[in-house]
């Protein structure tokens, strides 16, 4: 068993946000439903799809054989949904969160980022 350090921490609650993520793709769909770019095919079927792959980022950070993986993945998995945040700042309604949380959302994406590289060696 690993020892309770603070990188051991930040492992778990960055698996654990992942995790929770991914399953609230099904839990609240039309969230992220609404949030998708019209230019992205398969709306559903691309919520769903990222929700498994976040899950399954958020547990293999759990284990070491497959965390460096995860890692990279939940990387690539940022960028990927990058186009959706800012389609969700553009196309905000009041059901939105915040302006001011959406446009935080956009570089604190960097910084998620970054929490995922520490986990890459």
């Amino acid at each position: 068993m690993e020892n309770l350090d603070a990188k051991t921490i930040s492992l778990w609650i960055m698996a654990t946000i992942y995790t929770i993520a991914g399953i609230l793709h099904f839990v609240i769909p039309k969230f992220y439903l609404r949030i998708m770019p019209p230019w992205i095919p398969y709306h559903k079927l691309m919520v769903q799809f990222s929700g498994i792959v976040e899950i399954a980022l958020g547990v293999g950070l759990f284990f070491s054989q497959t965390r460096i993986f995860a890692a990279w993945g939940v990387i690539l998995l940022l960028v990927a949904v990058f186009p959706a945040n800012v389609y969700h700042f553009q196309s905000r309604t009041k059901k939105d969160p915040p302006t001011w949380a959406l446009i935080l959302r956009l570089p604190l994406q960097l910084v998620l980022i970054y929490w995922a590289y520490t986990f890459t060696y």
